[in-house]
């Protein structure tokens, strides 16, 4: 399952889901927590429900409610049945929490999990045990709004939307627990709609720092994920061409391209670089 963008949309808005889903984003997260109402939430489990199950054009997620909200058993009979592509955890407090879930649905298929990793302070010491849980996530996320009230913090951002340092060190921490866990890693989202360059900064550093895909708040958001998320052509010949010198010598251990040494960490980047291009 590809997972560039993930586009969120409220659960009690099924008029919107169709457009969701023709927005070219990879997935779209049908939201029952934090967009929803506690009167509304029985209707949006309803609307996710009867949209999940006729045909649909990209994967669709549900977010659940938190495991400690009393509404997850509900969400799960609700939505199960209807087989979406994944689950998206809120409040997920590492291996213990996936673990949770899957027990919560009896005997019904559980697809895969995403969690949200971050969102409390007793989460972040529970990062490392994913790698347990590998095989029942299809990647680890984080967020940024959630942490900051639990721990009584103004702001997760500093006056030029960059991340203040508890908390960017807790966007470099579900970082590298994703990929111990052999799972992406996907940021999360962009709070301005209003502003192109931003995204376009925030999504280019993403993917610099080993980000494979990002959550969304707007389908005016898609286009750029998309696109910032997929290698660029010159990526492509590049790492085909790394691929292609150790084809030709694969006793090497390094090797000279255009007038420069690489070795084994370049074929591993350049392998990446061309399965994220399908």
């Amino acid at each position: 399952m590809r997972l560039r963008s993930l586009l969120f949309v409220p659960a009690d808005r099924p008029e919107r889901f169709d457009k969701a889903a023709a927005s070219g984003a990879d997935a779209v997260i049908l939201d029952l927590e934090d967009s929803l109402v506690p009167d509304r939430k029985a209707f949006g489990r309803d609307a996710a429900r009867e949209w999940l199950g006729g045909s649909r054009s990209c994967a669709a997620f549900v977010r659940v409610n938190p495991l400690d909200s009393g509404l997850t058993r509900a969400d799960l009979r609700a939505v199960l049945a209807a087989a979406p592509d994944g689950l998206l955890l809120p409040k997920a407090e590492g291996a213990a929490s996936i673990e949770a879930l899957r027990a919560m649905a009896a005997d019904a298929p559980v697809p895969p999990i995403l969690p949200i990793a971050t969102e409390t302070p007793a989460a972040i010491f529970e990062l490392g045990s994913y790698r347990a849980v590998g095989g029942h996530i299809c990647g680890v996320t984080w967020g940024a709004e959630d942490l900051p009230a639990a721990i009584g913090a103004s702001s997760a951002r500093e006056e030029d939307g960059r991340y203040t340092p508890p908390f960017e060190m807790v966007r470099s921490l579900t970082l590298f627990a994703a990929h111990a866990a052999g799972v992406p890693a996907i940021e999360t989202v962009f709070p301005r709609i209003d502003d192109a360059e931003g995204l376009a900064a925030y999504i280019a550093r993403a993917r610099r720092d080993g980000f494979t895909g990002m959550m969304a708040i707007h389908p005016a958001q898609v286009a750029a994920i998309n696109a910032g998320f997929a290698p660029t052509e010159v990526e492509l010949r590049h790492a085909r061409a790394v691929v292609e010198a150790f084809a030709a010598h694969p006793g090497a251990g390094a090797l000279k391209l255009d007038g420069k040494m690489i070795d084994r960490p370049h074929l591993l980047l350049a392998r990446r670089v061309l399965d994220q291009a399908g």
